[in-house]
C-alpha cells in the first residue's frame, strides 16, 4: 500500500502542476473571470496539493502495522485517501464553470474522504505501544 499510496502522491503533485499550468494560460485571462470563478478554481487546485501532500507523506513514512486489526485499519483508511485526489481532480475541471453553487459535490466527496481516511489511520495508530522502546 505504501508503493501505491507514495506513486499517487507523486502523480497528484504532477496533477498539481498541471492545473496550475491550466490557470495560468487559461482562455479566458483567469483574471478576467469572476472573483468568484477565480476563487473556485484556486481552491480546487490546492486541494489537490493538499491530497497530493498527504498520500505522498503517508507513502513515505506509513509502516504496516503488526497488529492484524491495526492492519486493517490502515487498509481501510488510506482507500479514501487515495480516491480523494481523484474527486479534487473531478472537482477543479467541473464545478468552477458552474459558478458558486451550495452543492458541490465533488468537492465534498474529496474533502470527506481525505478527512474520513485521516480519522481513520489516527483510529489506528490511537494508544499503539508498536515501534516504541
Amino acid at each position: 500500500m505504501r508503493r501505491v499510496q507514495f506513486s499517487v502522491g507523486v502523480l497528484t503533485l504532477l496533477a498539481f502542476v498541471v492545473t496550475g499550468q491550466l490557470m495560468r494560460h487559461h482562455n479566458p485571462p483567469m483574471a478576467s473571470l469572476s472573483v468568484t470563478t477565480r476563487l473556485l478554481y484556486r481552491s480546487r487546485h490546492i486541494y489537490i496539493l493538499a491530497s497530493g501532500l498527504v498520500n505522498l507523506m503517508l507513502g513515505m513514512y506509513m509502516r504496516r502495522r503488526p497488529a492484524r486489526w491495526r492492519a486493517v485499519v490502515q487498509w481501510f483508511g488510506s482507500v479514501p485517501v487515495l480516491v480523494s485526489p481523484a474527486l479534487r481532480t473531478v472537482a477543479f475541471t467541473v464545478e468552477p464553470t458552474r459558478g458558486f453553487q451550495a452543492d458541490m459535490p465533488w468537492s465534498a466527496a474529496g474533502l470527506y474522504a481525505l478527512f474520513g481516511g485521516c480519522m481513520v489511520h489516527f483510529v489506528g495508530a490511537a494508544r499503539s505501544t508498536e515501534g516504541k522502546p
